[in-house]
């Protein structure tokens, strides 16, 4: 019971820092000037819900090892419900690794990178050309790794990242 709460404690604490990580991001206005408040918040007869987007693991760096997806991924949050992740890599030669995408079923799976708890969401092949596409479906943690050799690129600590989406807001931010 007391490693149940442990694991729930974690959880909540990964997730509470996921958001005010997200929320820091922001251009936050504070003080006595409220004069906007109507503009931010009152009257829109034109909401439009801003449109979900295409977002490259990584970057530039697209998904290789000795990259550090967990910073890569602090760094571009927030993450939203309904955004896609687009994992691009080379299909394995000579020169190049094999990569894949797991997704792991919780947070202890992913801190052990226990393989055998994940699914295989794409191949070492599925990665080149427009890449392979998750999209972020659930308000949920996602919890994202290479499972290529035999877990290695997992348990380096660097091929592997989690998300937490949020609900879009319905009005851009000034």
């Amino acid at each position: 019971m007391a490693a149940k709460f442990a694991q729930e404690l974690v959880i909540l604490v990964i997730i509470a820092s996921m958001f005010a990580v997200s929320m820091a991001n922001k251009d936050w206005s504070f003080g006595s000037n409220n004069t906007d408040w109507w503009s931010r918040f009152g009257n829109h007869h034109n909401i439009t819900q801003q449109q979900p987007r295409n977002i490259v693991v990584g970057g530039l760096e697209h998904w290789h090892f000795g990259y550090n997806y967990t910073d890569w991924a602090i760094k571009n949050a927030p993450f939203y419900v309904n955004d896609t992740l687009v994992f691009k890599y080379d299909a394995p030669n000579a020169t190049t690794f094999p990569h894949s995408v797991y997704m792991f079923q919780n947070f202890m799976s992913f801190l052990k990178c226990d393989l055998k708890r994940a699914k295989k969401l794409s191949n070492p092949t599925q990665g080149g050309g427009e890449g392979f596409k998750f999209v972020l479906k659930r308000w949920q943690p996602h919890y994202f790794a290479c499972g290529e050799r035999n877990g290695f690129h997992c348990k380096n600590g660097t091929m592997k990242f989690s998300v937490m989406p949020i609900l879009r807001p319905f009005w851009q931010w000034p």
